[in-house]
């Protein structure tokens, strides 16, 4: 029996070669949103007559006239639909009687059917025009059980009797076949030219049907002129991209936090977060809510356990609810978290006929926590909610008070947004705005990681974006020739970047990068290479371990590793450079290079559209040891590691035929640059050498063991997302650093104040930190230390800040202030920390490093913090250093002064002397 949509489709085709058509009915456009629907007859416009789909068990063909249903020119067709149909070869088929005449058609073949009012309670098929609204729930059961449906009907002509706002939730046949997904609307079908399909048709990416969506957007924010989403959590930004969803409320920059949508009979309502389904001042926007959901009929409404305030909020109000462990079969309203997907077909099942699903929650945090993994596809919430045409992104946005915007810019819809751009794309005109190609770069992005194989309205979206940028073709995007981030061609980055990372082969897209990256004259292997890796991290992240192999742009390599090994959580990326360029107002390159997913089986095919350095990506805690990896279709990387690497095998690897970018490494920094770049070093031992002396010197003043439980990184891109350098895993700095990196002679000469900088950073932590006055300050204890114990550059020379009269300037202009705390940061906030130095040594830093990593439960509170340090260095000096601290305007509180109080002070501090000069 026909299973999958491919196999139905050619089962409900077979033999059918041509479509032979009554020109007297005039039919209506199908809409198809459920994930089970797909097209069986669209014509020369896209627009679907003919759909199929499944509910439960059971199965419907949509046809859209019932003058179809009677014509003897479709007979192989509608021998072909009820064979499909019919649960078993002795099921009976029953005809109503107003299509008394199909009986005839179909017994003709043989078939015997039977004309009666409704089915019998033998599951069989069931053929019916679409126009009779007495046996719905009937019909639904019938389905849900395993019946076969056959219905046909149009709407235009209910429509203009009862009205296009009533189409999608009141014509008769909609009764019915929306539970499944499929729609009688009131849009023409034009019925001029057809052809006969050898796969599913695509879907058409935007059908008409606003006008009941706009009543219930009207419905949902009756009296609400702004929405306050300041509640105490962080909300996800949603994705809202089903043909019957539409968004509620935007933030500034357009992105959504609530949204709505139709499915089957029922309806949702979609939050950002859980907390904006409790907070008081949500009260009006829930009420609005729970009406639409409930259609201002007075029923059951279930609230589980994890939102009490809701609970009580509802309550207090008079509403009937109830608090609930999960969903029972007497609600009519379900309010919940979006964090269990324990229930979620019965909850799916729920809306279809009729239920109202009242949700919220955030999964930025769960995709923080599944690296490697999609939360548009693991996520609890999604795959409760990705049928329904709402998904939540794993982007944060940031909470406020936000209007409720004009209708023209609330009805956005990602559908009709990338109809307008693929006109764009095909110079039929049509026009988009700057901010909506952003966005819906943003959104294809999202869509695109939605599990797409065997959903027909998934997959039909992805073969139209594979042929739209096939003929687009892919920017040649680079450093001379940036593209802006609100253009076509940075959608088209975005669009390719996750249409390959979907799954889809875009090898034919690739082609278009040979003549703008390096690596197009090589080819990859067919030989496996086998490698071994260090697969235990006893770090407290994850950790990157190269392979010292290069996956090229637009190719797929082979992974293989042991059961063992596919059972311990590793991952595999491709490329370093991991810095997301949305927010970049141009971008060099396309905004997300990289790609990572779970290690999870044996084997594993893995592609990234524009290529990059292989690695095995080993979780936290992980204790497996060496790891035999094999990969095919890959090509060599320049790789030289210290103490293993050979002279000569360093010089034979930098030959030609190698990836763009390869790396030097130690066990405690790799340096992640180009090719070129690397060539041109003989002999990398000294340099590495050097390196591992500076980080000798990082984590002693960090006070951390050496080497490293996971080597620091520095990576070279193009563009990277913040300043000339940032701090991470990796660090990320800009190609003209790779020379500061790799010139032992410059750095010896010259210093390294960025990178041990950003280094620096990477040591910070906010048991001592105070930001936003320290952020940028203590990092650069680091620097001076470096730069004086291994570089042998004193500080005045390191950095043009520290000369001594920029110093004493700081210093006087902050004291004529008065000291203000707002002002201490960066160089003058360094100051009081050198000045320390300067007296008591590095050693009172050491010690104090390693003790607050011994302390537990540090408050956030910047002054409680403060006081801790001032507390634990004047002990460790044996010193009362508060007369200085108090002198550079620290907050001191008074049990901190008593218990420092039979220390010595510190009377002569470096402060005094220009007190003295200020009074």
């Amino acid at each position: 029996m026909a299973t999958t949509p491919d196999a139905a489709f050619e089962a409900l085709m077979n033999g059918v070669t041509s479509w032979d058509l009554p020109k007297e009915p005039i039919p209506c456009e199908l809409l198809l949103t459920g994930e089970a629907a797909f097209p069986v007859m669209v014509n020369d416009k896209g627009q679907v007559l003919i759909a199929a789909s499944s509910y439960g068990q059971g199965r419907l063909v949509v046809i859209s006239h019932e003058g179809y249903l009677l014509h003897a020119g479709l007979a192989p067709f509608l021998l072909n639909a009820v064979r499909w149909l019919c649960p078993s070869p002795e099921a009976p088929i029953v005809v109503h009687s107003s299509l008394a005449s199909l009986g005839n058609i179909l017994s003709n073949p043989g078939l015997e059917a039977l004309v009666q009012p409704q089915p019998g309670e033998t599951l069989g098929v069931y053929c019916t025009d679409a126009y009779n609204d007495t046996l719905t729930e009937k019909l639904v059961q019938f389905v849900k059980r395993g019946g076969g449906l056959l219905i046909g009907g149009q709407a235009w002509y209910w429509a203009s009797q009862q009205g296009s706002d009533k189409v999608l939730s009141s014509f008769p046949g909609n009764q019915v076949t929306s539970v499944a997904g499929v729609y009688f609307t009131d849009v023409y079908g034009d019925v001029e030219r057809f052809k006969v399909s050898k796969k599913v048709p695509k879907i058409p990416l935007y059908v008409r049907c606003w006008e009941e969506l706009g009543h219930d957007q009207e419905q949902l924010l009756d009296g609400i002129s702004e929405l306050n989403i300041k509640t105490g959590g962080v909300p996800s930004q949603l994705l809202v991209h089903g043909s019957l969803a539409f968004p509620l409320g935007l933030d500034t920059s357009l992105g959504c936090f609530l949204a709505a949508a139709r499915y089957g009979h029922g309806r949702v309502v979609l939050a950002a977060h859980e907390a904006l389904l409790c907070a008081p001042k949500m009260e009006p926007f829930l009420f609005n809510a729970v009406r639409w959901l409930t259609r201002d009929q007075r029923g059951n409404i279930g609230v589980d356990k994890s939102l009490k305030n809701l609970h009580s909020l509802l309550l207090d109000h008079g509403l009937n609810c109830c608090l609930e462990s999960h969903l029972t079969s007497d609600m009519s309203v379900y309010c919940c978290g979006a964090y269990s997907d324990q229930d979620a077909k019965k909850i799916q099942e729920f809306v279809a006929e009729g239920g109202g699903l009242l949700i919220g929650g955030q999964s930025w945090w769960w995709a923080s926590q599944n690296t490697g993994s999609s939360a548009l596809a693991g996520f609890p919430g999604n795959i409760i909610l990705n049928t329904f045409g709402l998904s939540i992104l794993p982007r944060t946005l940031s909470p406020g008070c936000f209007p409720v915007l004009p209708e023209e810019i609330r009805n956005y819809h990602f559908r009709r947004a990338l109809s307008k751009f693929q006109a764009l794309m095909n110079h039929k005109g049509g026009n988009l705005e700057k901010k909506d190609l952003v966005r819906l770069g943003v959104e294809a992005a999202g869509f695109l990681q939605i599990p797409a194989h065997g959903v027909p309205a998934y997959m039909s979206l992805h073969r139209l974006l594979r042929k739209m940028l096939r003929q687009a073709g892919l920017p040649a995007v680079s450093k001379k020739n940036p593209v802006s981030s609100n253009s076509c061609e940075a959608a088209i980055l975005h669009l390719a970047t996750e249409l390959a990372h979907s799954g889809t082969d875009c090898s034919q897209l690739a082609q278009d990068l040979g003549c703008q990256i390096c690596s197009s004259n090589l080819h990859p292997s067919e030989h496996p290479i086998t490698v071994e890796i260090n697969a235990t991290n006893s770090g407290n992240s994850d950790a990157w371990m190269s392979t010292g192999l290069y996956l090229l742009e637009g190719h797929s390599a082979e992974v293989s590793l042991s059961e063992a090994a596919a059972s311990a959580n590793l991952k595999v990326q491709i490329g370093c450079h991991t810095d997301d360029l949305s927010k970049a107002r141009k971008l060099c390159r396309a905004p997300v290079v990289t790609y990572q997913c779970c290690m999870d089986r044996t084997q594993r095919s893995v592609s990234c559209l524009w290529g990059g350095l292989l690695y095995i990506v080993v979780p936290k805690g992980c204790q497996l040891g060496p790891v035999s990896v094999t990969i095919r279709k890959a090509v060599p990387a320049p790789y030289y590691k210290l103490g293993k690497t050979s002279l000569e095998e360093w010089k034979s690897c930098i030959q030609d035929n190698v990836g763009p970018w390869g790396e030097l490494a130690t066990d405690n920094i790799i340096l992640t640059v180009p090719t070129e770049s690397l060539k041109a070093l003989e002999d990398p031992e000294p340099l590495l050498q050097f390196w591992d002396e500076m980080m000798q010197a990082i984590a002693r003043l960090a006070s951390q063991p050496f080497p490293f439980q996971r080597p620091e990184r520095i990576v070279a891109d193009v563009q990277i997302s913040a300043g000339w350098m940032h701090s991470g895993y990796p660090i990320m700095c800009h190609l003209e650093s790779v020379q500061e990196l790799i010139s032992l002679t410059a750095m010896k000469s010259e210093g390294l104040w960025g990178p041990i900088h950003e280094l620096g950073h990477n040591q910070q932590r906010h048991g001592w930190e105070f930001p936003p006055h320290t952020t940028e300050a203590t990092c650069n204890l680091w620097s001076v230390y470096v730069h004086e114990t291994v570089l042998e550059i004193p500080r005045a020379r390191a950095h043009p800040a520290l000369k001594p009269e920029e110093r004493e300037k700081r210093i006087k202009d902050h004291l004529q202030k008065g000291a203000p705390l707002c002002d201490w940061n960066v160089w003058t906030a360094l100051e009081t920390y050198l000045q320390l130095q300067e007296a008591f040594g590095w050693e009172p830093f050491i010690h104090l490093f390693a003790e607050y990593q011994t302390l537990c439960s540090i408050p956030k509170d910047n002054e409680i913090k403060m006081n801790i340090w001032m507390k634990l260095f004047s002990e460790t000096v044996q010193k009362n250093l508060l007369p200085f601290f108090e002198a550079w305007g620290w907050p001191v509180q008074e049990e901190v002064a008593e218990s420092l109080a039979s220390l010595p002070c510190w009377q002569d501090h470096p402060l005094k002397v220009y007190m003295s000069v200020e009074k």
